[in-house]
């Protein structure tokens, strides 16, 4: 018996500390515990002790000799945090902590200098140090110029990924036509040119149909593509966003006109930044959703055409959809009041008998 604990001992000390990166879940003062979610892994439960060194960073920080002490207690849900487990037990040796509350005011801070220094648009071709940008709005066609250095940092959504923070780094030579860039840096007065500090692209597609059915506790949607009519699965994660468009009268297209009276605000005189229209919409749940209401939802492409998982996704679009068919030539032939049900195959004039509307410029690049 002596010898075994002995050895049991011994075989404790020789296994490595654990460490791993993850989210607090739930907080436990009264026992000392803290239950922490591993970025790929299911919830771990650890115990605090006397011994435990608690140290909290800035978000973004990589250095910890930069991390100051904190009390256990100052660890919330929602936190990011490191942390490193005794050997051979769940006792935790050291937590490193982003709070969620930096985090939230550091992408908010982040979210409004891209809005404020960037431009999005289509790769519409490139030389070696420029790459030209398609714009889209209900006024035409524009054109701008992102000038890039060896200074400029490159990034690229992988396929089937959600969050801006996973892009991974890249290069100008990955960039393609058809692409959606966002570049953020020294900015022109009239937008049209950006010298990017900044550049994230992927390969992203946009596509529209009506719901046919909605599955709250798999945080999923059943939706009848437009043009195809084939069944398609849209799954939303924490990352996805969503939003559900307030219905407008036809007017407020705007027709094109400068000055036209209730014109949506824009890139230009009667032109329609969707991006910017998106930002200011308030969010939305997946509970708000219906079947049978149009959606139009950007994703990148992944391994499966009949499933995706939403980067942004916006309910009641049937005037996003009328404008992807003025935008590809389709004129007004879906009608002002289109809806859902007038989404089968061929229901959308111009739009080439699928239910990918990437000419619309649906933001999938979200800060």
């Amino acid at each position: 018996m002596l010898l075994l604990t002995v050895v049991s001992g011994l075989a404790a000390q020789s296994q490595p500390a654990r460490s791993f990166v993850g989210t607090v879940a739930g907080f436990r003062p009264e026992t000392a515990e803290v239950e922490v979610k591993p970025d790929n892994a299911p919830v771990v439960t650890a115990k605090f002790s006397a011994e435990t060194i608690a140290q909290k960073v800035a978000p973004g920080e990589k250095d910890l000799k930069k991390a100051e002490t904190i009390q256990v207690t100052d660890v919330a849900i929602g936190d990011r945090v490191l942390l490193t487990l005794e050997a051979g037990a769940n006792n935790v040796r050291r937590i490193v902590v982003m709070s969620a509350t930096d985090i939230a005011k550091r992408n908010e801070a982040d979210r409004l200098d891209w809005q404020k220094r960037g431009i999005t648009g289509i790769v519409a071709r490139k030389s070696a140090s420029e790459i030209f940008l398609k714009l889209k709005s209900s006024a035409g066609d524009a054109e701008a110029v992102v000038s890039v250095s060896v200074s400029t940092s490159f990034k690229r959504y992988a396929p089937d990924s959600v969050k801006f923070a996973d892009a991974r780094s890249s290069q100008i030579a990955e960039v393609g036509v058809g692409d959606q860039l966002r570049a953020r840096g020294q900015k022109s007065e009239d937008g049209l040119k950006v010298v990017a500090d900044d550049v994230v692209f992927g390969t992203f597609q946009t596509k529209a149909g009506a719901i046919t059915a909605v599955n709250v506790e798999s945080q999923e949607l059943t939706v009848k593509e437009l043009g195809t009519g084939k069944p398609l699965t849209v799954k939303l994660t924490a990352d996805s966003q969503l939003k559900k468009m307030p219905t407008l009268p036809p007017m407020m297209m705007g027709g094109g006109r400068a000055g036209a009276p209730g014109a949506m605000p824009g890139r230009g005189p009667g032109g329609l930044d969707l991006s910017q229209m998106l930002e200011r919409m308030p969010a939305a749940r997946l509970e708000d959703l219906k079947p049978g209401e149009a959606i139009v939802v950007s994703s990148t492409r992944g391994a499966r055409n009949d499933r995706l998982t939403a980067i942004t996704l916006v309910g009641n679009a049937d005037m996003l959809i009328q404008m992807a068919s003025m935008m590809s030539g389709g004129g007004n032939r879906g009608g002002a009041g289109m809806n859902a049900s007038g989404m089968g195959a061929g229901g959308m004039g111009g739009m080439g008998g699928t239910g990918d509307l990437g000419g619309l410029g649906m933001p999938g690049i979200l800060p």
